[in-house]
């Protein structure tokens, strides 16, 4: 049986101070989540994971499921053992990954049938395949499937997709074997009403947590902002929220604005391989000639292995010298980096300022998009 829980310590405004209680331990919110797609943080072991500050990641079922398979996993002893992580592991449905091969798929109450894309097999992605393979997965929390429609969809075409999603949702959590627990998905677009009745029809299915499914998928980001301020309104005080898929740190202290807890993107680690690292100073793109003879720290505030023993001058030559090395290095910062915003943010939720915390961090140059 799951030793799942979810208990609120502090409030600061709408931003929420707690802590989320799985059956590998517990997890300090609002906390960012790696994305360990395949079962590994790309570039980094599970030990350097940990001692960049995460106490939970995220994988993948439908990159499992193709591959190594989700037999494979469990007959090994589980995903927690199969990659050596003793923490709590959060798994998506799948179906995100799934929609996004426009020209491979199709989609029908039943599910979706899809090609593999790595090698073209067929498959049908159901919500009790989904709920199969994560539980064979022994993941902590398990996404229901979903149906994700594209930011630019109708109102017509988001209300077939929150039907379709609740219906998912139900068979779902009726699928789900796991040790863990199920969290229900909230689709909607950007049209209130429909987030409106997409929280409402998924809370009678009464799920341990909720997500807020179907944003940064092209809408403005004004509007993204918007959405989840509505939406994680909707959701119950006593359960964890769980924005999905986002993203920038501005829009990590947004969303713990609007009282979200939990997040993950592949951001930190995929801008870490391209040379795009996060620093209290706003962005650095490390291959810039100017950070050729650079002896300097890349972030004199940062606590990792790459601030404390590397110069700028050198993570630059490993990257345009196309180095490993570098992805490594990079990976650990931008981490770190992330990992210790989400401390600074529930340290200010802690001591009742993070309306403070917001508009000092809003005015940085960390919270630019541009890239110096």
């Amino acid at each position: 049986m799951s030793r799942f829980g979810f208990r609120k310590l502090a409030e600061s405004g709408r931003a929420r101070l707690g802590r989320m209680t799985t059956g590998h331990g517990e997890v300090d919110t609002p906390s960012f989540m790696p994305v360990g797609t395949q079962g590994a943080v790309k570039a980094v072991t599970t030990d350097e994971v940990r001692r960049c500050g995460a106490s939970i990641v995220l994988s993948n079922t439908y990159h499992l499921y193709l591959r190594p398979g989700h037999e494979v996993i469990r007959d090994l002893g589980g995903l927690h053992r199969f990659m050596t992580w003793d923490g709590p592991i959060l798994t998506d449905s799948g179906g995100y990954q799934v929609f996004s091969l426009a020209d491979l798929r199709k989609i029908d109450d039943d599910g979706v049938r899809f090609q593999s894309h790595i090698d073209g097999s067929a498959h049908l992605l159901t919500p009790e395949k989904s709920m199969e393979v994560q539980s064979a997965l022994g993941s902590d929390v398990a996404m229901v499937l979903d149906e994700c429609p594209p930011g630019e969809a109708t109102h017509a075409e988001v209300t077939a997709a929150v039907e379709r999603t609740t219906r998912w949702a139900a068979r779902s959590r009726e699928a789900y074997a796991g040790p863990g627990v199920a969290f229900g998905i909230v689709q909607g677009g950007t049209y209130p009403d429909l987030r409106e009745r997409s929280a409402r029809e998924l809370l009678d299915l009464d799920f341990s947590g909720y997500a807020i499914g179907g944003v940064s998928v092209g809408e403005p980001a004004a509007r993204m902002v918007e959405t989840v301020n509505f939406t994680a309104g909707l959701l119950p005080a006593d359960r964890p929220r769980y924005l999905m898929g986002v993203g920038m740190p501005r829009d990590l202290v947004e969303a713990v604005a609007a009282g979200v807890d939990l997040f993950d993107c592949v951001l930190p680690t995929r801008n870490a391989r391209n040379g795009s690292l996060f620093t209290s100073r706003g962005r650095v793109n490390i291959k810039r000639s100017e950070f050729r003879r650079d002896e300097r720290r890349l972030d004199e505030s940062c606590p990792c292995e790459t601030c404390a023993n590397y110069s700028r001058a050198y993570l630059r030559h490993l990257f345009v010298s196309g180095e490993i090395l570098a992805a490594r290095l990079h990976t650990i910062h931008n981490l770190t980096y992330y990992l210790g915003l989400m401390r600074q943010i529930r340290t200010a939720i802690g001591e009742s300022r993070y309306a403070e915390f917001h508009a000092e961090f809003l005015a940085s140059p960390e919270s630019g998009e541009g890239s110096k």
